[in-house]
């Protein structure tokens, strides 16, 4: 399973690109068949408004789980809409940039600033202010329910 930790800071420019950081690059080329080209897919989330970002090995494996829901059903029509109808391939240039679809930056409200968080088996991409109330969001819940790991086993 790919990893992916730390927040890092980017800029979009003229044309919606955006470097992807290096980090995360590495660990993309790490889960690609040929382990050179940086292969992701890219979709809205759809909890909050950024836009998540899987290693597209990942993405695929995730997606095969849905093999187990009735195929006519509503629940997975429903599921299989939400995550694949909007999601989009890619794979990064030589410098490690993608254009992120416009669809995908508006979801995200993304104008120039963007954050990169690392939530280790994806990633996510957010407007800066936007990334810092969810940060706070998140200690805050942490802190109120008393979340916990379970202790390693030696």
């Amino acid at each position: 399973m790919t990893q992916f930790m730390g927040s890092h800071h980017n800029r979009l420019d003229a044309k919606g690109r955006v470097s992807i950081p290096a980090s995360f690059r590495n660990r993309l080329k790490d889960a690609s068949p040929d382990r050179e080209t940086a292969q992701l897919v890219l979709r809205p989330s759809h909890r909050h408004s950024c836009i998540e970002g899987w290693s597209a090995a990942d993405f695929h494996q995730i997606g095969a789980g849905m093999g187990r829901l009735d195929v006519f059903s509503d629940a997975q029509d429903d599921l299989t809409f939400a995550f694949y109808a909007d999601a989009a391939e890619l794979i990064a240039d030589k410098e490690g940039r993608i254009i992120l679809p416009d669809m995908l930056a508006s979801h995200a409200g993304l104008t120039d600033a963007v954050v990169f968080v690392g939530l280790r088996d994806h990633f996510e991409i957010w407007e800066p202010n936007a990334a810092a109330r969810r940060r706070a969001e998140a200690h805050e819940s942490a802190r109120a329910r008393g979340f916990t790991l379970p202790s390693r086993v030696a």
